[in-house]
């Protein structure tokens, strides 16, 4: 444990605690400073502890810092759908049924198994040993795009655009029902369910969420759609389609079992990763073609 110290100055006065650590410390993300605070690593004389509090000018903080923590997870031989990689970012077109990252009940076989294997050392350890290089996540269920980051630097740069929506995700999915709109947008907060807590639920006090829908084809029973995120929720598409009262197709959780085709869960499909290289500045685009599956139920259904 190594224990830093900083001092507020005038100019920092009024801002949140947790933004100025993440603004002070040394290659760290806003989530990783309101962990140390929620784990009372962070101590200011006097006060009492919260993300939220608004610093003062001759505040002194002190911040117990663990040491990093060599990554003890096993580099797995598992084939990967590479889409582009460089120093930097790694960009991976993830199949249905692998999890991003190792948790209760799925400790190997993950995405983060496959990427030690692959990268070896090169991976940004910023959200620690469970997670190395992983910014963003999709479900086990969902296919498609996901990139993870190399290094500290880059880690740090798709954090910041997943946060100002500078990197634009864009799925396609296929919902029970037909949807009358050509196009709309879901603005509905979620948080987790009262009741069952592995699931989310659109909830008056949970986070703001935003969900924008396009139609691009009426099917027998069935709507495809094209999905723009542009905040990134647990289960954000899921939850907001099945309040719609149109659940995601084969969603056993917010919907039910697809009856035409075993879709081994929901239809959804990160389709295209719009994001700005960390290191160059350039904008990169990014797509993933449908899985069959997907294209075989579309097929079924016309």
């Amino acid at each position: 444990m190594v224990t830093e110290t900083y001092t507020v100055s005038a100019e920092d006065e009024g801002k949140r605690l947790d933004a100025y650590l993440a603004e002070k410390m040394d290659s760290v993300t806003r989530s990783y400073v309101q962990k140390l605070i929620e784990d009372g690593l962070v101590h200011i004389p006097g006060e009492k502890i919260k993300s939220g509090l608004k610093i003062k000018a001759g505040m002194v903080i002190n911040v117990d810092r663990p040491e990093p923590k060599t990554l003890s997870l096993e580099p797995e031989d598992i084939p990967l759908d590479i889409v582009y990689e460089d120093e930097d970012i790694i960009v991976i077109n993830k199949p249905k049924n692998m999890v991003v990252h190792p948790a209760a009940g799925n400790w190997d076989g993950t995405l983060v198994n496959a990427l030690l294997n692959h990268c070896r050392d090169s991976l940004s350890d910023i959200n620690g040993v469970i997670r190395p290089g992983i910014v963003h996540r999709i479900d086990k269920d969902t296919s498609g795009l996901l990139a993870a980051a190399k290094n500290n630097h880059a880690h740090l740069s798709l954090s910041e655009q997943l946060k100002s929506h500078k990197m634009q995700r864009t799925y396609e999915a296929i919902v029970d029902g037909i949807i009358k709109e050509d196009s709309g947008k879901i603005s509905a907060p979620i948080g987790r369910h009262p009741v069952h807590r592995k699931k989310m639920a659109v909830q008056p006090n949970g986070k703001p969420a935003v969900t924008y829908f396009k139609v691009l084809e009426r099917l027998k029973g069935y709507t495809h759609l094209e999905l723009k995120l542009e905040t990134g929720r647990t289960h954000q598409i899921r939850v907001h389609m099945s309040a719609m009262g149109h659940p995601v197709t084969g969603d056993t959780v917010y919907g039910k079992a697809c009856p035409v085709l075993d879709t081994q869960g929901q239809v959804l499909h990160a389709r295209r990763l719009k994001l700005v290289h960390p290191r160059t500045g350039e904008e990169m685009v990014f797509e993933a073609p449908l899985p069959d599956y997907f294209r075989e139920l579309l097929q079924k259904l016309r």
